[in-house]
């Protein structure tokens, strides 16, 4: 069994879960996770875990990236153009200047209410789910940060297009930009497109699609985590390590600064995550010595 990460590429019309399940069968493998669910609709980056990979999710670095169509004139209850036509109402006279002036107020820590067609938890429950039975959904406003959100093309006419870039922190949701950006100008608004083109340290020109996935295709370990300083142990301190024991100061080769860092052994095999204190360096995470690496979990995450 082999452990890593994959930049997948997910085609449009699949669930991020569904992705999941034809890497499980590509790879023979059980244990295999995703960071950053896309809806069915959109396309793009798709960080997939294997193996000891699902244990390093929570390590990645935050941050994500968006190539997105707007548009106007159009409503749905979905928010985008997968969803039940709500409201159509021809708005030629909209312009791109308009839009690009409103843009900035979208920047920055922002207030954004998840559209009713989520997989957000309401009480236990999917909203998605309560929203196909025809219940009323109140989604709770919450605070999102979209650091940079830019007009790249202006498509003029009766129910205008615009083409957006976003970057964002997690949770953001472009679909409810679309809505709000709609709403803010009098006309209404839905998602006609989306690509993710950068999702935890993954980008899209390196990514690969469903059919070309196979086990030498797998990055290592250690490859979405760079972000984190390293930290290399001297000889003989391995057993302590896998024992989940303190590695004291005078055996590491050079301190980082107090927090979380990446473990190497003296010859450079990455190890896992520790947490440095300063005088020592305490496990966090440990990858399995290869000989009890075959002892993982057999659930999907």
């Amino acid at each position: 069994m082999k452990d890593g990460f994959l930049n997948l590429y997910k085609p449009a019309g699949i669930t991020s879960r569904d992705a999941v399940n034809q890497v499980c069968r590509a790879l023979q493998q059980k244990k295999v996770g995703h960071s950053g669910t896309l809806d069915p609709a959109a396309v793009g980056v798709l960080p997939i875990a294997v193996g000891q990979g699902t244990r390093f999710l929570k390590f990645l670095p935050m941050g994500k990236a968006y190539r997105a169509i707007v548009r106007f004139g159009v409503t749905t209850d979905t928010d985008d153009l997968a969803g039940t036509m709500r409201q159509e109402r021809p708005c030629p006279e909209l312009t791109g200047d308009r839009l690009a002036a409103l843009l900035p107020q979208f920047q920055g820590e922002i207030l954004q209410r998840p559209p009713a067609y989520s997989a957000i938890q309401i009480a236990g429950k999917r909203a998605h789910a309560r929203a196909r039975q025809g219940e009323s959904v109140e989604m709770p406003v919450r605070s999102v940060t979209i650091a940079a959100l830019t007009l790249t093309h202006w498509q003029p006419g009766d129910f205008p297009e615009a083409h957006l870039t976003v970057i964002c922190g997690p949770g953001t949701y472009i679909r409810s930009l679309a809505r709000d950006l709609g709403e803010q100008l009098g006309c209404g608004a839905t998602l006609a497109f989306l690509e993710r083109t950068h999702s935890n340290g993954f980008d899209v020109c390196q990514s690969l699609p469903l059919t070309a996935v196979t086990p030498d295709t797998l990055l290592p370990l250690d490859f979405p985590l760079s972000h984190w300083p390293a930290v290399h142990l001297g000889h003989h301190t391995g057993d302590r390590w896998h024992q989940g024991q303190k590695i004291p100061a005078a055996v590491i080769a050079a301190a980082p600064p107090p927090g979380l860092c990446r473990v190497y052994d003296h010859r450079d095999r990455f190890l896992g995550m520790g947490n440095w204190h300063g005088d020592y360096l305490q496990p966090n995470t440990v990858i399995p010595r290869p000989q009890s690496s075959c002892s993982t979990a057999n659930t999907l995450l």
